[in-house]
């Protein structure tokens, strides 16, 4: 197998020596098609399973440029007469063959960045067929990393080239001929990246060994299962590797791996690779085991602040330390291995299922680390910057610039109200009901054991009927008001003498049943609120307290005020600023 990888065709066609492309007198740009991702698929690629990505890269840091030859396998689960997948056309295409048949240019078109290969012969159900895409060019640079993605053509403090992608937002589609959409994750990616032989290509999953060429470069060589689209990533740079194994709570072991700058403090790179293991150790004691451990767990350093790259994740953060006892920025990203490259959403209207619950893993690490009170200072945090403005999940099929872009959707609500909402159904619901159901979500079983599940797509739905499942209740109004209305439930409570009512209403208009704990002079009671009302006594003088342990997210009349003034502030900066 190793010997295959390295001898494999499409890696000898790019170390052959051939130099980049010429630029033509006006450089194909990148399209509004390729420049989303998840818009819905085609026919054809319904009907075809993606067994198979073999991608080989030649990586110029000089001229900005790539080169590189896909070879992709698909089986047909239905007839199909064409293999449709997306590459932006900012890299022309030079080559297309099938099952080692070059065809004619006519025979494949790639307009707005969709590219369809027409096949000799219908391709029959059950039938497999392996196709060949040679490309080059200029990969679109990212205009802000990693928020809005592309290649990063960096150099480091001493002047090296430094490289990365960062292609969440947009999609794989920018540097590899790929299925772009949740969806499409092949079964297997193997990955050869040839760079000057002064650097190193560290990347997605098992590493199977480098061949330097003898003239100036050499191909480093990958293979990864089951890897999230926008996961497969290119780092190249002057790097260091740090290792070690972790020993893991279900009594195995696998390697973690660091790639920081040669040039990066060596102290500082030493104290953020000793926080991998106790990370590792918080996400295998609450979630469960981690995902891919056949592989190994890795961190790159990178030009960009971060991104969840299955087994090889980006960090940037320059290990910054804010008080919190860990890396924040690295916290995260690893959430993502479990919540985003394991489960995967199906749509990306179901985003909040990977930044909701990676978020919430932080505060809950930090009570983890260090008690409760850190842990309620950053949802507090979380709770001053919630948008309410779209609902997290809007029940149809959407893009992932349709969720992330706050005039259109959710934005970062798919991160601090996911978490909060996360926070409230666990108070609600209990531990034991919660955490069934995450890891339901997350494994398709309640008992995962490292080697008894494998990545799998998940939906909104099909986690509310894990909830309900394992709570034994209808939890329909809860996510309705949660996840399926933008504004939140508003508590209102009123007094007739020594009578209090308390009464839910919702933007909807539908019934809200959470309970709420009161505090009356420091005595806790809870009410039932069934119907969405409750009521109790207390003497006219008396301090009431609603919701003093902060467990419901609910709307609050103070957080809307200081929201306001934020903006009122902020349009009176830009405006003296003009």
């Amino acid at each position: 197998m190793i010997r295959r990888l390295l001898i494999s065709t499409a890696c000898l066609a790019l170390t052959a020596g051939a130099a980049p492309a010429l630029a033509q007198s006006a450089a194909p740009q990148t399209t509004a098609f390729s420049l989303d991702t998840g818009r819905a698929r085609t026919a054809e690629q319904l009907a075809l399973r993606f067994d198979k990505a073999d991608l080989s890269f030649r990586i110029h840091p000089d001229t900005k440029t790539i080169d590189s030859v896909a070879v992709l396998d698909f089986t047909a689960t239905a007839p199909v007469r064409a293999v449709v997948v997306e590459l932006d056309t900012a890299l022309p295409v030079s080559a297309v063959s099938v099952d080692g048949q070059a065809l004619n240019p006519r025979q494949w078109s790639n307009p707005e960045g969709r590219l369809t290969i027409r096949l000799p012969r219908t391709l029959a159900t059950g039938r497999s067929v392996q196709v060949r895409i040679a490309y080059d060019g200029s990969p679109r640079q990212a205009p802000r990393a990693p928020w809005d993605g592309g290649f990063v053509w960096a150099t480091t403090p001493d002047g090296k080239p430094w490289i990365a992608t960062a292609v969440q937002g947009e999609g794989c589609d920018l540097f590899w001929p790929c299925i772009d959409h949740p969806q499409g994750e092949p079964g297997r990616v193997d990955l050869h990246i040839t760079v000057p032989s002064d650097l190193s290509a560290p990347s997605n999953g098992r590493f199977v060994g480098k061949e330097d060429h003898g003239d100036g470069w050499t191909t480093w060589n990958w293979t990864t299962r089951d890897p999230d689209t926008y996961a497969i990533t290119l780092a190249v740079g002057p790097y260091v590797e740090l290792t070690d194994e972790y020993a893991s709570r279900f009594g195995d072991r696998f390697p973690m791996h660091f790639w920081p700058l040669a040039s990066s403090d060596p102290e500082r790179t030493r104290a953020l690779f000793a926080q991998f293991a106790p990370m590792l150790d918080f996400y295998e004691a609450t979630v469960g085991p981690y995902p891919f451990r056949d592989e190994k767990m890795g961190v790159v350093e990178t030009p960009h602040l971060g991104m969840e790259h299955q087994t090889i994740n980006a960090y940037g953060n320059g290990y910054a330390l804010d008080g919190k006892g860990y890396d924040w920025l690295l916290q995260h990203e690893l959430a993502h291995e479990w919540f985003g490259n394991q489960l995967t959403n199906a749509d990306w209207d179901d985003m909040w299922l990977h930044e909701g619950f990676g978020s919430y893993m932080q505060p809950l690490y930090a009570r983890w680390l260090n008690g409760d009170r850190a842990m309620e200072t950053e949802l507090q945090a979380m709770r001053l910057r919630l948008i309410n403005r779209f609902p997290v999940v809007s029940g149809r099929s959407q893009t992932a610039g349709q969720v992330y872009e706050e005039a259109t959707g959710p934005g970062l609500d798919l991160y601090y109200k996911g978490a909060l909402i996360a926070h409230s159904l666990r108070l609600l619901i209990g531990d034991e009901a919660f955490w069934s159901a995450v890891r339901t979500s997350v494994y398709g079983r309640p008992d995962p054991r490292p080697g008894n599940f494998t990545p799998r797509y998940g939906t909104t739905p099909e986690f509310i009927a894990n909830a309900e499942a394992a709570s034994g209740r209808d939890l329909g109004w809860f996510f309705d008001a949660y996840l399926y209305t933008a504004g939140l439930p508003d508590l209102q409570m009123t007094r007739d003498g020594d009578r209090v009512t308390l009464e839910w209403v919702t933007p909807s208009g539908k019934p809200f049943p959470m309970p709420v704990e009161v505090e009356v002079d420091g005595q806790v009671q809870t009410l039932a609120m069934e119907g969405g009302r409750g009521e109790l006594t207390a003497p006219a003088g008396a301090h009431i307290l609603l919701d003093p342990r902060n467990r419901v997210l609910r709307r609050l009349a103070h957080i809307e005020e200081f929201q306001e003034r934020q903006r009122q502030d902020a349009a009176a900066r830009r405006a003296a600023s003009r």
